[in-house]
């Protein structure tokens, strides 16, 4: 346990106040501060469900680059699974919500009997607010290391520019693409690429990445959701609908990282440049 205080005594935080107060402040640290890194700003925050957060802001000079390697990939989001890779790898979606749904929605029902403004009602909106808490903490501590573990493992990652909240208007999937996290591990897979040197391409939304054949390019014109394997008509190639929509994504942003390519539709489908 170390105290914001201390920071302030010996000079590591300077022209620095926080507003009435006066006694040092226990701090439990996520991590070390980089060295001859002087914070500039900090921000004292607390949520709904009670706990008090400080965030310090500096400017981080070290290169934090990783070593080249020659591994690319291509990630479909999805439900059943949170993601499958090009290579075949998938990875379990935690589901988050529905471990605790049972447990949110009696408290949430304690909560909506007691009276506003009453400390009855105190404590079961606390209540409320720290079962979210445990499940939003769930949900980014597994996201980070999923994100974490994709960046540093391959120089290359293609991803699909989806519109989350256009698909959010799907009141069926809304709940299970809103616990899924998609816009939150695209966003952390952009600034680790960045911080660590690697490389995150996104490809156009309308890229018919389920429907087209990896082997021979076919697009089939329906492949409804329900259909998790098919034949391609062209080739009699057996598909794994998610796999191969993540060879297709891999292929693509490949073709958009070496020439340019762009995927727009074209009347009721999408094309692609092969170069």
């Amino acid at each position: 346990m170390l105290n914001l205080q201390s920071l302030l005594s010996n000079g590591l935080i300077v022209k620095s106040q926080i507003a009435k107060c006066s006694d040092p402040l226990p701090i439990r640290w996520s991590r070390q501060l980089p060295q001859n890194c002087v914070p500039s700003t900090i921000t004292v925050k607390l949520d709904p469900s009670g706990r008090w957060s400080i965030s310090l802001r500096v400017n981080d000079t070290r290169d934090l680059r990783l070593k080249p390697t020659n591994r690319q990939v291509g990630i479909d989001l999805g439900i059943t699974s949170l993601l499958t890779t090009s290579n075949g790898e998938t990875f379990a979606n935690p589901k988050n919500l529905n471990k605790l749904h049972k447990k949110l929605r009696l408290a949430q029902k304690s909560l909506s009997r007691k009276t506003k403004g009453s400390n009855n009602y105190q404590k079961a909106r606390l209540k409320v607010a720290r079962i979210h808490a445990k499940i939003k903490d769930s949900r980014l501590d597994y996201t980070h290391k999923l994100t974490t573990q994709l960046i540093r493992e391959n120089q290359t990652v293609v991803v699909e520019d989806l519109a989350v909240k256009n698909m959010l208007k799907n009141h069926k999937l809304a709940k299970a693409i809103s616990d899924a996290n998609w816009s939150e591990l695209v966003r952390q897979l952009e600034y680790k690429a960045d911080w660590y040197g690697r490389e995150l391409i996104k490809i156009d939304r309308y890229f018919p990445s389920s429907k087209r054949c990896s082997n021979c390019g076919h697009i089939v014109e329906k492949l409804p959701l329900r259909v998790r394997e098919w034949d391609c008509p062209e080739c009699a190639s057996h598909h794994d609908r998610d796999i191969n929509a993540a060879i297709n994504i891999l292929a693509a942003g490949l073709a958009v990282s070496v020439c340019g390519a762009t995927v727009r539709p074209e009347g009721s489908k999408s094309r692609l440049c092969w170069c």
